[in-house]
């Protein structure tokens, strides 16, 4: 009994890593540009110690490695909406006051005039500090980054002012993970640490969102196989007891 008990026991703990992610996942069907983080999967695994050789447990292996696979694009016709293509990311300030990425493209400008990302994160300009948008402005966002701005209310054909270049990074050829707050870093280096960008050239599609790229019918699949899992697993350890019940009162004296 207690080894079918230790390894389902095992089994479940190691499942709840799975599930978390994929109860995540569900949860950001309509973020957009939202990204899945990483795959995990239960192998078997021999467990160190004394007993036999053929001693074997579950055990939980994941890469935490976000997965920038292009979305479903949506169409809004919104000036400050921008979807990021291929794996073009866009460098944001984090709460924390250091330098992210993120794929979110919701743009929009708060009270102060300064523009950020729909989750409230603030847009980086190539040169490194923040964007502040001239009030009453009409944004023209550009498919490599720059942002024009110029005034609705002048006669005749408004003239554009280039007033900044978005700070967009290719990922192509660097591991991003997923900071505590949703964001991007580079993987195995500091907080706030950028990177060169890689050899395909950074580019957006304007007036456009990127939509989650969770598949909701496959995350549902898999959450169902979870659930099931999980009955499977605390079957086996009510079996599994009950056998021993068994056995005991078979070595009880008449």
């Amino acid at each position: 009994m207690d080894r079918l008990s230790f390894n389902a026991m095992a089994a479940i703990n190691e499942d709840r890593y799975i599930r978390h992610q994929l109860s995540n996942d569900i949860a950001n069907v309509s973020t957009a540009g939202f990204k899945q983080t990483y795959e995990a999967t239960i192998q078997p695994h021999q467990a160190v110690g004394e007993g036999f050789d053929s001693r074997l447990q579950p055990r939980l292996y994941t890469t935490d490695r976000v997965r920038l696979e292009p979305g479903p694009l949506m169409v809004t016709g919104r000036d400050l909406d921008v979807s990021m293509n291929h794996k073009t990311v866009l460098g944001v300030m984090g709460n924390d006051g250091k330098l992210a990425f993120t794929r979110r493209g919701d743009l929009r400008v708060n009270p102060n005039g300064v523009l950020e990302t729909g989750s409230g994160h603030m847009v980086q300009s190539q040169d490194g500090g923040p964007i502040t948008i001239p009030v009453g402005s009409r944004i023209n966002i550009t498919k490599t980054g720059e942002i024009y701005a110029s005034d609705p209310t002048q006669p005749g054909v408004p003239q554009e002012q280039l007033i900044a270049n978005l700070m967009l990074r290719d990922a192509s050829t660097t591991h991003l993970i997923k900071r505590e707050d949703g964001l991007f870093r580079v993987d195995e280096k500091p907080l706030g640490t950028d990177f060169a960008t890689g050899p395909e050239p950074v580019s957006l599609t304007p007036q456009a969102l990127e939509g989650s790229s969770v598949n909701p019918m496959a995350s549902m699949v898999k959450l169902i196989e979870q659930s099931r899992s999980f009955e499977h697993q605390v079957r086996i350890i009510k079996e599994s007891k009950s056998n021993d019940e068994s056995g005991a009162s078979m070595m009880k004296a008449s």
